[in-house]
């Protein structure tokens, strides 16, 4: 064997001992290999050293050559590539590929650099944005067997993440053109970015899909939720958003807001836009039911911007202040059965019963008034929806986005909503039934409930529904029933089952229209068309229309930044963000617990 096949095999065997837990890499080394330019010669070299576990010395390093040794002192390892003339392809012209010396003993090599720690986490990244420097120190230490400091994997991921998505500042000032690539493909959508003071600081974004505007106005309720999260980025902001719901109950976000803070000033601003994106789209406003925690700034935003609309509390934000403050099981217990009585007088029944035990429920009632949340107080149309289900989805996507810049973080809800929008229109399409499964479900326990009564037909409209207890009025013309369950969740109760049964109607053509498969396919009929690429973006500012003033300054970061150190984590009970659990009370007896069909009192 002459020397050269020798080294080259000495250097192969080293690499296989070096590695034996992972797919073996061939980092051999031949007299005539090629590449493509000296910067990917560099880094070869480089992961070579990292695999065979040896130091290298840099010896020249110009546009013509690049010659490496062992740095240990004595050891024969030499490397010498030189560019091809006329091309800008690098050579190997001499290789001693045999170390002599033991190499580096201990798990630090000098050649694990930041950059590459983020050319060898850089796929795992482009998969997790989520990927923990922590867990990238440890992975390096189980894959390459190096030891890279906190810091050395903290800084090779934000230069990986920079080359995968940009930096936080270049995506400041791409947001003008990411604005125009948005109505340009959605035609009808709303994008805005305003900058403030001097020096043009991005301050505020505004952005609502052609999709979700159709997709509400034509066919959800006209019930909207309102909530924020922090973003805790390299930028410090926060995501605003009002958010509808399907026919399913499930969520559907109409318009997303980031602003450089949360602030009485940027509710307002936020709820404006709102209320000009719904005027522009509907000839005739219809009267909103907002449901919120009711923070003063946002409370004022509505009171202004949306005087008619019905503001209430989320049920879940005052059920665990109510809990929180009293700490009593049976007075817990109690408040949820007034929560969901229908009348005022079963209501008022059980706040007696809560002030017997706590003469403090009277001032408690005072701070949170029942015409702001009870069911049996409150005038708006939530059928059903009591709580905020957009607090879970405005956690998760800063939870996902905090080290994104904001361009990619846009991408990234994009990306979300039509997959949720191609998705939901699949399924609907796939449903035969006149109503969504989950108004479907509670018809049919509003129909077996209902063969527990005797109807007595008043008119061609109207019933009168006799039970051991109580007498109902039920008027098939107005969709209205004295216990007035239909009215509030929108669809026929066991009353009305009973009276419609009677006269050979069909109860699930009684149903409010927003719970049928009709609206729910009308809802995700549209599609949130993709956003081409940024290299066929124009880097321009943006007119009045707009947002941006200043069209010859680019949109810089806002001034608020990251403190050092490592940021608070907001701990999110999961329960608590699970709607509270259906109260079911018996129409007979009147007991929370099992619905008439299950009663056992004898009729």
């Amino acid at each position: 064997m002459d020397d050269h096949a020798l080294m080259v095999a000495d250097t192969s065997h080293a690499l296989m001992v070096a590695d034996t837990s992972h797919a073996i890499v061939d980092h051999s080394l031949a007299i005539g290999q090629e590449f493509p330019d000296v910067e990917t010669c560099r880094r070869t070299l480089k992961d070579i050293a990292i695999a065979l576990h040896f130091d290298l010395r840099i010896v020249k390093s110009d546009r013509s050559r690049f010659i490496a040794k062992c740095s240990k002192e004595g050891c024969p390892w030499r490397v010498h590539v030189a560019k091809c003339p006329g091309v800008p392809t690098f050579t190997i012209r001499t290789l001693n590929g045999k170390h002599t010396c033991e190499g580096v003993r201990d798990l630090h090599h000098q050649q694990a650099s930041v950059g590459w720690v983020a050319r060898s986490v850089e796929a795992r990244i482009r998969d997790n944005p989520q990927y923990k420097p922590k867990e990238i120190l440890q992975d390096i230490r189980d894959q390459h067997g190096v030891a890279v400091s906190y810091m050395q994997a903290w800084r090779g991921k934000e230069r990986s993440m920079a080359a995968l998505h940009g930096t936080f500042e270049e995506g400041y000032r791409l947001l003008p053109a990411y604005c125009e690539q948005i109505r340009i493909n959605n035609p009808g959508s709303v994008a805005s970015v305003f900058a403030t003071g001097q020096e043009n600081c991005f301050q505020r974004l505004f952005f609502s899909y052609r999709a979700s505007i159709y997709g509400f106005i034509t066919a959800c309720r006209p019930l909207l939720e309102l909530d924020k999260a922090e973003l805790k980025g390299k930028y410090l902001g926060a995501l605003l958003c009002a958010a509808a719901v399907d026919a399913d109950d499930a969520l559907f976000p109409l318009a997303i807001a980031i602003v450089d803070v949360e602030s009485d000033e940027n509710w307002m601003w936020f709820m404006s836009e709102l209320r000009k994106l719904l005027g522009v789209n509907t000839e005739n406003m219809p009267r909103l039911t907002i449901l919120s925690e009711r923070q003063r700034g946002i409370v004022d935003a509505v009171e202004t911007h949306f005087p008619s609309a019905f503001h209430g509390f989320c049920l879940r934000y005052v059920s665990e202040n109510f809990r929180d403050t009293f700490k009593n099981t049976k007075l817990v217990n109690i408040f949820w059965n007034a929560v969901y009585a229908l009348t005022t007088v079963e209501f008022e029944s059980k706040i007696a019963e809560m002030i017997e035990i706590s003469q403090e429920v009277i001032q408690w009632f005072q701070l949170f008034p029942p015409q702001l949340w009870a069911v049996a107080y409150f005038e708006g149309v939530r059928y059903g929806h009591f709580t905020l289900c957009v607090t879970e989805m405005l956690y998760n996507w800063a939870l996902e986005c905090h080290e994104l810049p904001i361009v990619q973080m846009m991408e990234h809800i994009r990306n979300q909503l039509a997959t949720w929008f191609n998705n939901r229109r699949e399924v609907g399409m796939s449903w035969t039934s006149i109503l969504v499964p989950s108004a479907e479900k509670r018809i049919s326990e509003a129909i077996a409930d209902a063969h527990c009564y005797q109807v007595l037909r008043a008119n061609e409209v109207e019933f009168e529904i006799v039970s051991t207890e109580r007498t109902n009025i039920v008027d098939i013309r107005s969709r209205v029933c004295s216990c007035r369950r239909w009215q509030l969740y929108g669809l026929p109760c066991a009353h009305a089952a009973a009276a419609l049964i009677s006269c050979g109607q069909n109860a699930h053509l009684f149903a409010e229209p927003c719970f049928t498969v009709g609206s729910y396919r009308e809802t995700y009929s549209q599609m949130i068309h993709p956003i081409p690429d940024k290299s066929v973006w124009n880097e321009v500012g943006e007119g009045a229309d707009g947002g941006a003033a200043k069209l010859d300054i680019p949109i810089r970061p806002p001034k608020v930044r990251r403190p050092p150190g490592r940021p608070k984590k907001k701990v999110l009970r999961v329960e608590n963000l699970k709607r509270p659990k259906r109260v079911v009370q018996c129409g007979r007896c009147h007991l929370l617990g099992h619905s008439q069909k299950k009663c056992t009192m004898p009729i």
